[in-house]
C-alpha cells in the first residue's frame, strides 16, 4: 500500500499492481458490482481509477487476501454504502469470517501435526528406531481418524 496518498488517477495495470488484484479480477468486480463503475479517459476509452475507487479496491484486496467469498464480500460492500445503521451486521460479518477462519486453523493445525508425525516416524525408521517408531503409530493413526473424519464434516 502506498505511503504517500494518491493524487491521480491510475490505469488498471496500476491498480492490480498496487492492490495484488488482477486486471480481470478488477474488471470482475466492477462488472458484479462490488466496486463502482471505472470512469473511462475520453480520449482512449480506458479505464482511468479515482484515489478514492482505489481505496475500496485495496480494502477488497485485502478481504480476498484473508479467503473472504465474493458473496460475503458483496455484503460488506452493501453494509458500507448503508454506513452507521449496518454496524451491527457489519460486526457479525466479521465475527462469521473469523469464526471460519478459525476452524481453518484448526484443520491446518491438524493437518501439520499428521505430516510433522509422519516425518519423525520415517526418520525413525531411517535410523532403525523400532522403539520410536512404535511410540509414534498411536498418535498417527489418532491424528488420522481426526483428518478423516473433518474430511467427511466438510465434504472435501
Amino acid at each position: 500500500m502506498p505511503t504517500t496518498p494518491l493524487t491521480r488517477d491510475l490505469t488498471i495495470q496500476e491498480v492490480s499492481r498496487q492492490s495484488g488484484l488482477t486486471e480481470s479480477a478488477l474488471r470482475y468486480y466492477e462488472r458484479i458490482g462490488l466496486i463502482d463503475p471505472v470512469p473511462r479517459d475520453e480520449s482512449s476509452g480506458h479505464r482511468r481509477y479515482p484515489p478514492e475507487l482505489v481505496e475500496a479496491i485495496e480494502s477488497l484486496s485485502c478481504l480476498r487476501s484473508t479467503g473472504m467469498s465474493v458473496h460475503d464480500m458483496r455484503t460488506y460492500v452493501d453494509n458500507m454504502r448503508r454506513g452507521t445503521a449496518a454496524a451491527a451486521d457489519q460486526r457479525q460479518l466479521f465475527d462469521d469470517h473469523a469464526r471460519r477462519l478459525a476452524d481453518d486453523i484448526a484443520r491446518l493445525q491438524v493437518r501439520q501435526q499428521y505430516v510433522a508425525a509422519k516425518a519423525q516416524l520415517w526418520a525413525a525408521r531411517e535410523r532403525g528406531d523400532t522403539a520410536a517408531e512404535d511410540a509414534l503409530v498411536p498418535g498417527i493413526i489418532a491424528l488420522g481418524a481426526e483428518l478423516m473424519s473433518e474430511e467427511e464434516k466438510t465434504g472435501a
